[in-house]
């Protein structure tokens, strides 16, 4: 026999008897060994499976199935068909993102199921288990006879061994612009969150939370609840048994259509994930929903380059301005772009947002119809387009286009191509998109099959006129960046915004030491940082807003909270003269590594970033409304180099609400033996700029 020959017998030797630890049991483990998922069928050949990590359970026996329209439910008296094991291990390139390549290693155990009583059909589940979680999808071939299935309901569970602590917000079919809630798994109550000030969209039909969901069991396993891969299907909330610790996936329905998912056969559903960390620093490390995506659809997407920008958009939520031309405020005027630009160039920053450009937006809120309104080509009359593009070309600064579709999609598709011809026409490579209001037609939803549709019809036609997209009010980020690399960053959390309607809707200190815990695994986040103006004075009539950081700790988001395009949003006279933009002009956007050197869910983050392309380090740092001493290694350094270190920390009498703008800067000589202490405000934080001293 063969040395290749006598190899491949041992390799399935092994494979086997894995797979036959227990009578009828199979099984997979991640390639470090830690966590393992079996699979099995009960006594009524109802399928489940059971999560172990490091031989402890982490979710009991759940159970999985399927409701459907003119078919029976697909739940029990199933058949074992057959079970087969493999591994897999690939490094792949990242055009733009956290780090520069992806390690996708991972053991997959794919079990196919027969229902005797129903002509045979069959069931694939494809389990893949890597070290940081594990992700889980159905897949359901061509049957004889049926071209579709209607699901009324997907039946997954995760059983839970424990009552960890929970992050979350409520499983809205609408928004996921809500305050994260902190509370034991069995007192979540996401019904009480029905009535929300200012959210008019909102719609939660059940108790259930939205993904991400992270939790901290009694031991410090850290979990995160997620999908991946949302193609062609309804977005997932996790309806929640409080009393059983049990949770049951709740697809976001449609009033209109009467069901959940229509999809034609042969289909896949998206993964269902669990990140699994020892530490709350490892589910940001966290690659799995970006692995358990399809690799690069659109080849080389080099006509889109991470960048920082300036806009016309924080002046409009401060009243200093207006989107809408009869106000007689309009804010998106030819002088004002020009201005824009001219401080962007000056400054380094490629980019400059303009909202408020086209004609609609007296119509835009407070309409029951808004089919129609606006029109995405034709530019109010006090903004000349071609002038505008012109000029910022001219400065070496790209005009990033604004397209507000008032939630109504069926406009946005009628007009999609014209738009994003006009977009290229000016060379105008990305769009900021939004979905304010509740979706018409009356009885769809944000979140529901319907809308991922069209979030997915809109990224791919884009991409026909190189075009990247920045959606806000969209549906959930799960890693389709990686297919579609012009799916650049989302909003899809409650946003800076917020800051400037009210004190009582502002967002708390807390609010992004939980986000970065939460809604950034599941990926970038235009969140539009960098408010100096913390009390905003600038406001015209009596003040009734402020941002509850420091300005050290709004600084330090440019590294926390990850995209590949982030906003300077304040007003620009609240940047000229003000030594702390310095480090705004200086930050990277886009990485060749990310490290996560410390951080608790809720309380603090600090995270190091290596600037793609050369060899420097940003380093970023933010707490709640405590105030904490940071101390950190610098051994990410490279070795025997000398670097110059700038930092930009509160002082000592900072604190989010009595002394927001006070800072420090300091320089200091640095290299991977320093260790550094610094001590955080209230609702404080730190930013650190690491430069080689030869540079």
């Amino acid at each position: 026999m063969s040395r290749s020959l006598k190899a491949a017998g041992l390799f399935f030797l092994f494979i086997f008897l894995h797979s036959c630890q227990k009578e009828n049991t199979y099984n997979v483990s991640s390639p470090d060994g830690k966590n393992v998922v079996e699979f099995n069928l009960d006594d009524s050949g109802a399928p489940y499976y059971t999560l172990h990590r490091e031989g402890k359970m982490v979710l009991d026996r759940s159970l999985l199935g399927f409701e459907f329209k003119n078919q029976s439910a697909l739940r029990n008296g199933l058949q074992l068909v057959s079970a087969s094991t493999t591994t897999f291990n690939e490094t792949w390139d990242m055009p733009w993102g956290e780090r520069e390549q992806v390690s996708n290693e991972y053991g997959e155990l794919s079990v196919t199921l027969e229902d005797p009583d129903q002509n045979n059909r069959q069931w694939i589940i494809r389990f893949r288990a890597f070290d940081d979680g594990i992700g889980f999808r159905h897949e359901f071939p061509g049957q004889e006879g049926v071209d579709s299935l209607t699901i009324m309901d997907e039946l997954t569970e995760f059983n839970l061994t424990s009552d960890p602590n929970c992050w979350w917000i409520p499983g809205d079919w609408d928004i996921y612009e809500h305050l994260y809630n902190t509370s034991k798994f069995s007192e979540i109550d996401a019904i009480s969150k029905r009535d929300h000030p200012n959210l008019a969209q909102t719609n939660i039909p059940e108790n259930a939370v939205n993904t991400p969901v992270t939790m901290r069991d009694d031991n410090g396993l850290h979990m995160s609840f997620h999908e991946a891969a949302l193609t062609d299907y309804a977005g997932m909330t996790l309806k929640i048994d409080a009393e059983n610790l049990k949770m049951t996936s709740n697809l976001v329905g449609s009033d209109l259509r009467g069901y959940k998912v229509k999809r034609a056969l042969p289909f896949n559903t998206p993964w269902r994930t669990i990140q699994l960390s020892d530490d709350a620093p490892g589910l940001i490390e966290s690659t799995m929903i970006l692995n358990l995506n399809e690799p690069n659809k659109l080849g080389d997407v080099s006509w889109f380059k991470p960048m920082k920008y300036v806009g016309i958009w924080w002046e409009m939520h401060m009243g200093v301005s207006s989107w809408d031309l009869a106000s007689g405020r309009h804010g998106a005027t030819t002088e004002n772009a020009r201005r824009h630009i001219d401080f962007a160039a000056a400054n380094g920053i490629r980019g400059v947002l303009v909202e408020g450009w086209n004609t609609g937006w007296e119509r835009w809120i407070g309409f029951p119809d808004r089919e129609g309104v606006f029109d995405f080509v034709t530019p109010y009359p006090d903004y000349d387009l071609d002038e505008v593009t012109a000029y910022a070309k001219s400065k070496g600064v790209e005009i990033i286009m604004h397209h507000e579709t008032s939630a109504a999609p069926r406009t946005y598709d009628q007009q999609m191509d014209t738009a994003y011809q006009l977009m290229q026409k000016h060379d105008i490579h990305s769009v900021k998109t939004g979905y304010v209001g509740k979706i018409i037609p009356e009885g769809e939803y944000h979140h529901g099959q319907w809308m991922v549709n069209h979030y997915r019809r809109a990224l791919e036609t884009a991409a026909q006129y190189d075009i990247a997209i920045n959606a806000h009010e969209p549906i959930k980020a799960t890693g389709i960046r990686r297919t579609y690399p012009n799916a650049i960053s989302r909003e899809g959390l409650r946003g800076q915004e917020f800051n400037a309607w009210s004190v009582e809707r502002g967002n708390p200190p807390e609010h992004l030491p939980i986000v970065a815990f939460t809604r950034m695994l599941a990926g970038p986040i235009d969140f539009t940082p960098g408010v100096f103006n913390m009390k905003m004075t600038d406001r015209p009539g009596e003040n009734v807003s402020q941002i509850n950081t420091t300005i050290a700790h709004q600084l330090a988001l440019y590294v926390v909270i990850y995209s590949p395009i982030q906003m300077a949003c304040d007003l620009l006279k609240n940047y000229e003269g003000n030594p702390a933009f310095q480090f705004i002009r200086d930050v990277g956007v886009d990485w060749s590594e990310s490290k996560v050197l410390n951080g608790e869910v809720g309380d603090f983050v600090t995270i190091a970033r290596k600037e793609k392309g050369s060899e420097k380090w940003f380093v970023g740092s933010i707490t709640d409304e405590n105030a904490r001493e940071i101390e950190i290694s610098l051994d990410f350094l490279e070795t025997d180099k000398v670097y110059t270190g700038t930092i930009y920390k509160d002082a000592d009498d900072s604190h989010w609400d009595t002394n927001p703008e006070a800072y420090v800067i300091e320089t200091m000589e640095l290299n991977d033996q320093s260790t550094m202490k610094v001590n955080l405000a209230p609702g404080g934080g730190f930013a650190l700029s690491i430069m080689p001293k030869d540079e």
